[in-house]
């Protein structure tokens, strides 16, 4: 769906990105990450057709980015940082008014803009004005705009941005259910959310790329980082003497006969984790990749330390 190479934009003298390459497959979920000002922004502009690049070439379903931009913009949804919203519109006649602009025929809106709102789930408030919405339902409008005429590939800049958690989750939900019908790029401060939700993930650093791949991919080539948060009802001592082969472990909570442990191994080891603790007369409640995963992986290659893919 997506090929990049060589991409590189200058503003004057300062170059916001630099070299990029890397290639996005049809259908996949990919997580784009990088602290303010690393060029996340930029390489979206770029990738919608909003901005042209400096050198390099970006080709979307078999279209070059600046050579036949207008093909490019017919296959692709963006949502920008901030939304495009004209307040002054009910969200229904909003969504209709995108899709004409988007080249949706008059006979054919209507079920788009529907198919829109139930995805997003916006169908309760497809009446109301968008001014009156809170800032979590403008950003599914944002959402919606973006898919109502049903592009190839879907680029979210910050579709999280300023959510409250349950609105998060709720957005969550909606990443993940364009999954296969839709390629999606999706930019996000929110590690967790990212770490849930996509397939793959592309770490910019300082306008450049340093690292792509899955979370697990990552991990093994930094060294064999990871961990896997293990729960199992029986003896702490006993827990203990068969996690140990794996990798450190560390007892975070021993009580009523539960005890929750983290192991510092890689979450490929899951299955063979499972299977010594159950083989040793534990009884296993729970067996999870551990959460910091991604967040150490992004704090790493954010300072200084890169891991090419």
């Amino acid at each position: 769906m997506i090929q990049v190479e060589g991409l590189t934009k200058y503003y004057g003298e300062h170059a916001a990105i630099r070299d990029l390459a890397f290639t996005i497959g049809q259908g996949e979920v990919i997580g784009f990450l990088g602290l303010n000002g690393a060029g996340k922004s930029t390489t979206l502009k770029v990738l919608g057709c909003v901005l042209l690049p400096t050198a390099g070439r970006v080709v979307i379903d078999g279209h070059d980015v600046v050579s036949n931009a207008h093909e490019v913009r017919q296959r692709i949804g963006y949502l920008p940082d901030v939304p495009p919203l004209y307040e002054e519109m009910t969200v229904g006649e909003y969504l209709a008014y995108v899709a004409r602009l988007r080249g949706v025929t008059a006979r054919d809106t209507t079920a788009r803009v529907g198919e829109a709102e139930e995805k997003t789930g916006l169908r309760e408030v497809d009446g109301e004005l968008i001014s009156t919405l809170s800032h979590g339902y403008r950003q599914r409008v944002g959402v919606a705009q973006a898919l109502v005429h049903k592009p190839a590939l879907l680029i979210l800049d910050e579709p999280t941005s300023g959510l409250d958690p349950r609105q998060i989750v709720e957005m969550r939900d909606v990443i993940r259910g364009l999954k296969g019908t839709h390629t999606v790029l999706v930019s996000s401060h929110i590690l967790p959310e990212i770490s849930q939700t996509c397939d793959r993930l592309l770490i910019i650093h300082k306008g450049t790329l340093v690292a792509q791949g899955t979370e697990e991919e990552l991990g093994r080539k930094m060294g064999g980082g990871g961990s896997i948060e293990v729960e199992v009802r029986g003896d702490r001592a006993r827990a203990l003497e068969v996690l140990k082969p794996f990798g450190a472990v560390d007892v975070d909570r021993a009580a009523d006969g539960v005890v929750s442990l983290t192991l510092r191994a890689s979450p490929d080891e899951r299955p063979r984790v499972a299977q010594a603790v159950v083989g040793a007369g534990l009884e296993l409640l729970r067996l999870d990749q551990g959460a910091g995963q991604l967040e150490s992986i992004f704090l790493r290659l954010t300072h200084g330390q890169e891991v090419r893919a």
